[in-house]
């Protein structure tokens, strides 16, 4: 990055945060404004309600460990390693007294559980949490188990300690039901200190012998106060950039390593002690980061995925496996004589999501306490598969559908880059067919994000739409973790955005990827939330997202400078749209130069705008800023009111800067 010139210096003495951006210090009164006109009264496209969008995938302990609120690892003792994430205390160990019993045949779903034979005294186990337990002072914890109790007279005394092994928190359960049968019995207390890394002990008192399975325990204040729910705070930070849908459940978790670890929507409903958990793909995927505690509960299911998305006003868009495990890993398929299987899996879900009460899976919706149709209108067929190998079993699937659902958009795979042989192939084959949606997904760095600004400029204008599924600037490898979600990323993105905006006829849909990253457990970076196990933070890439989000608009309406479309003339790159609703003309502008800009809106058109708007603006001279726990809203949004003069809007652009203007009209 270059470093601040005097002209820069007297921009930042001159003009203080609070100032309106339509005031022009002194050293830029001699520079030409740039005349940028905008046709208000010729929208050019429609942009859709769900055009701006997020992707959720289990990676980074986004799940179990993040949104997915339970506290306990392997609390159902079915990882690899039975007891990983458990230790034993005792000053003496007995034979036999605590043992993993496996009963597959009885119950393949959830064969382990844990007995406990306590004949002599006192002892304990003790869980680690997903990197420790986040508590906090004050707040009630839910504890809940399934037992069976075969001779009574144990008791469970329940604590949370701390870093010292104080107890900051405690209850007692003693079980109430004696015999064969599984029962589940609950029990609740409070913490009396605030802790990030805190463990939970179950403590043995009494002679007896008894089972335990599921032992859980989630926070008191998840996400609408649902037992067993989500993380509110999580939850929370993407209801606030109203998403247009969600796409879930990823993402290479789709695809697994090989077939048998690929995600089966079928296994992630019901009862929480029916789900089937596997190996999270990402559980070895990357030996620099490895993480061999990392499984799939299924806690955060299809049927809780739907509910997150109706919950904050967004469409969902689940993708399926297609026959095809991850192509980089094992390159694995299923034949296409015994493809069925899967297409029926879709169709199923398509059911599940809108069928009627009557039906087998849309009763199975009812009874999970949902009677009203979830209205699922997409689905994908695949993740960033490639080759005639897709192509062949997609037509299976979308022949399927299609005969059945008519309605249903399906989105095709790409491969997993946005140019070269693959994609020439699919992208060629699937607009033969007139497919939906063409899935693209490019991981690059910055430089590339700004010279593809215009890359949609040229695209067909036919029924085939693109969904721009997954995309991140990625810094310089020298930057690892957080520290690549700087504002340089997010600037690139932003300046990208406008293009997709622009050609919003094309580019019907996108999505930022991945969405969590827990700052102690990641496997990739960058991403746009952080997380520990006590909070979580918006990055840079977090409020361009947003500003994008919250301020999509109607109607495209054309933005140009000498009369071309703004994709780098100067380091400027911008997109206008209408929102005839709220009755606001909104331009995008970023300017990705280390110098100032001056320019002068050109508002062409008969429509009457009113005097005053406003402008949101995220802005730094140091490119490789960040957020952080510490310092949450170093990079966000500044607002200020800005000045109409008839038909003109003169603004200063801060280097390196990113403003979004809202300029309401009668």
């Amino acid at each position: 990055m270059k470093s601040n010139t005097t002209l820069k210096g007297i921009l930042y003495t001159c003009v203080s945060a609070s100032l309106s951006v339509i005031t022009i210090p002194f050293a830029l009164q001699a520079q030409t404004p740039k005349v940028i006109k905008v046709k208000i009264d010729q929208p050019i496209a429609k942009v859709q309600p769900n055009m701006w969008g997020v992707f959720f995938e289990d990676i980074n302990f986004g799940a179990d460990g993040g949104i997915y609120a339970e506290l306990i690892k392997n609390r159902s003792f079915e990882f690899t390693k039975p007891l990983m994430g458990w230790t034993i205390q005792r000053k003496k160990a007995n034979e036999g007294e605590i043992l993993v019993v496996n009963r597959k045949d009885i119950n393949a779903s959830n064969p382990r559980y844990l007995q406990i034979n306590n004949e002599n005294g006192v002892f304990s186990i003790i869980n680690e949490g997903f990197k420790g337990i986040g508590v906090k002072k004050g707040l009630k914890y839910n504890f809940s188990v399934m037992y069976r109790q075969l001779a009574p007279g144990v008791k469970l005394h329940l604590q949370l300690l701390n870093a010292s092994d104080q107890v900051i928190g405690e209850g007692n359960l003693s079980p109430e039901k004696t015999g064969e049968e599984w029962s589940k019995q609950s029990a609740g207390f409070t913490a009396t200190e605030t802790d990030p890394k805190a463990k939970f002990a179950i403590v043995f008192e009494g002679k007896g012998k008894i089972d335990l399975d599921m032992i859980s325990l989630f926070p008191g204040d998840t996400w609408q106060n649902r037992p067993q729910g989500l993380r509110a705070d999580m939850v929370q930070l993407l209801a606030d950039m109203k998403p247009g849908f969600i796409r879930f459940p990823g993402g290479c978790i789709v695809e697994g390593t090989d077939l048998a670890n690929r995600y089966q929507w079928k296994n992630t409903i019901g009862p929480i002690e029916d789900r089937k958990m596997i190996i999270n793909r990402w559980n070895t995927e990357f030996a620099h980061r490895a993480a061999p505690d990392y499984f799939q509960s299924f806690g955060l299911g299809f049927f809780e995925y739907f509910q997150l998305a109706e919950d904050i006003g967004s469409d969902a868009l689940p993708i399926l496996n297609c026959g095809m495990a991850c192509q980089f890993n094992s390159g694995e398929v299923a034949s296409l004589d015994e493809l069925d299987p899967y297409v029926q899996d879709a169709l199923d879900l398509i059911e599940f999501a809108n069928g009627d009460v009557s039906t087998k899976w849309g009763k199975m919706r009812a009874d999970l306490g949902h009677p009203k149709p979830f209205n699922l209108k997409m689905m994908g067929v695949g993740n960033e598969n490639w080759g005639p190998q897709y192509l062949e079993r997609l037509a299976i699937f979308t022949k399927a559908i299609k005969a059945k659902y008519p309605d249903i958009k399906l989105i095709n795979s790409s491969g997993t880059d946005p140019e070269g042989d693959r994609f020439n192939l699919l992208n060629t084959s699937l607009r033969e067919t007139k497919a939906d949606f063409i899935d693209e997904h490019y991981y690059r760095p910055a430089d590339w994000f700004l010279k593809n600004a215009g890359r949609y400029d040229n695209y067909p204008r036919n029924d085939t739409k693109v969904f721009v599924g997954e995309y991140a600037v990625h810094a310089d490898k020298n930057y690892v973790g957080s520290n690549r979600n700087n504002w340089q990323s997010a600037l690139a993105s932003a300046s990208l955005m406008t293009g997709l905006e622009r050609n919003a006829d094309v580019v019907q849909m996108a999505s930022y990827a991945p969405l969590f990253a827990h700052i102690d457990a990641w496997q990739w970076a960058p991403d746009m939330i952080w997380v520990d196990n006590l909070q979580s933070y918006g990055t840079p890439d977090y409020y361009v997202q947003k500003l994008f989000s919250t301020n999509k608009g109607t109607d495209v309406v054309s933005i140009t400078l000498d009369g071309k479309n703004i994709i780098g003339q100067d380091g400027l790159y911008a997109s206008s749209v209408l929102d005839a609703g709220k009755k606001e003309l909104i331009i995008k502008i970023s300017n990705s130069s280390d110098q100032p800009k001056v320019v002068d809106f050109d508002l062409e058109g008969k429509t009457k705008l009113k005097n005053k708007g406003t402008v949101e603006e995220l802005a730094d001279a140091n490119l490789n800023q960040l957020n952080s726990f510490a310092n949450p809203e170093a990079v966000s949004p500044k607002k200020s009111v800005v000045k109409i003069n008839g038909k003109k809007l003169t603004a200063s652009l801060k280097p390196y800067s990113f403003s979004v203007f809202k300029i309401p009209f009668n």
